[in-house]
């Protein structure tokens, strides 16, 4: 993380000299917003709706909140309830914008670390493009079986049509409540949603608050590491116990990883990485430690590394939602009250 990113980091929990100067800014802001906003309202702009039910996983609070688990949770659960799901996703780092589908064999480089987790364990099409309704039309023409779109990310891409929202926080709630740059928020936390997800140990009556709605709680459990070229030789978490551990983090909030570690009684040093990271230089080179945990984000661009995938310090920590099962059960009747062409 950059110095900068971490002084506006701090500076967007409370409302100090900081967030105050930039305030000005914040308030421009809500107003180009909301302009770009009503001109969608008022069919000025074009928002374009594909023949299926679009499901928009997003946030408003900047970074990561778990879009990705979240992601991967609802596919498995629309599944298991007799549809079938496809994702579409901007894909960050994408070297160019037109659509494509994401493969075994596809590189982060090409389509971003995020949707070849997707691909992988939600185990269902998953397509990238930097306009998302292009990617949709692709993806439902590769697979006419597909029967509703999660679209990862993409909260205010408004020239998707959609007919879900699920508008999701962490436990930093809405931070100090002001708009970039004074806060964290790309929209008001009042933006009507269809529904709301915290990904936090518990809600508190004053997150609740913050947030607005009446939120579901998603906790992240991770409770085995797994050698990365490997998988089949995983170990609860427990056993790693007594090791040198560093845990190695490339993703939004890198303290939400290295929080459930401790919870699981694991004693290591911490290593965070910027979002996104390509490891390219090489930051485990001069890392001394029996093992090295990282998150499966950054195991799907450690593989395609020649000087990381047969590194056998290095042990991914895969994670799974867990979210009350109502959630999924509200999404699946909406879905399904809505005819597909």
């Amino acid at each position: 993380m950059s110095s900068l990113e971490s002084i506006l980091t701090r500076a967007w929990l409370r409302r100090g000299p900081l967030a105050l100067a930039l305030l000005p800014l914040a308030l421009l802001f809500r107003v180009l917003a909301g302009v770009r906003t009503l001109l969608y309202r008022l069919g000025l702009k074009k928002s374009e709706r594909l023949p299926v039910p679009v499901i928009v996983v997003g946030n408003i609070f900047i970074g990561g909140t778990g879009k990705t688990p979240l992601t991967i949770w609802l596919a498995e659960n629309l599944r298991g309830a007799g549809l079938l799901p496809g994702v579409i996703s901007r894909g960050h780092g994408g070297a160019s914008g037109a659509p494509r589908e994401v493969t075994p064999q596809s590189s982060p480089l090409h389509v971003g670390d995020e949707p070849l987790l997707i691909a992988a364990r939600a185990g269902c099409p998953v397509v990238v493009g930097r306009k998302r309704a292009e990617a949709g039309r692709m993806l439902l023409a590769a697979h006419p079986d597909v029967n509703v779109l999660i679209t990862d990310d993409g909260l205010q891409h408004y020239a998707l049509a959609r007919d879900i929202e699920i508008v999701l926080f962490d436990g930093r709630g809405v931070g100090n409540g002001w708009l970039l740059p004074a806060g964290p928020l790309r929209e008001a936390p009042s933006r009507r949603r269809d529904f709301t997800v915290v990904n936090a140990p518990e809600i508190t009556p004053q997150l609740a608050r913050a947030v607005g709605g009446r939120p579901f709680r998603m906790g992240l459990a991770g409770d085995f590491a797994e050698p990365l070229m490997r998988p089949e030789d995983c170990l609860p978490l427990g056993r790693l116990k007594g090791k040198r551990i560093v845990a190695a983090a490339g993703i939004g909030n890198p303290g939400r990883f290295f929080t459930m570690l401790r919870g699981a009684g694991l004693q290591f040093q911490e290593l965070p990485l910027p979002d996104h990271h390509d490891f390219l230089d090489r930051p485990f080179d001069r890392v001394d430690a029996d093992v090295i945990l990282i998150t499966e984000k950054d195991a799907v661009k450690c593989r395609q590394l020649d000087n990381l995938k047969d590194d056998p310090r290095l042990w991914v920590v895969p994670v799974t939602a867990r979210i009350d099962p109502a959630l999924a059960e509200q999404i699946v009747e909406k879905c399904r009250g809505r005819s597909t062409a």
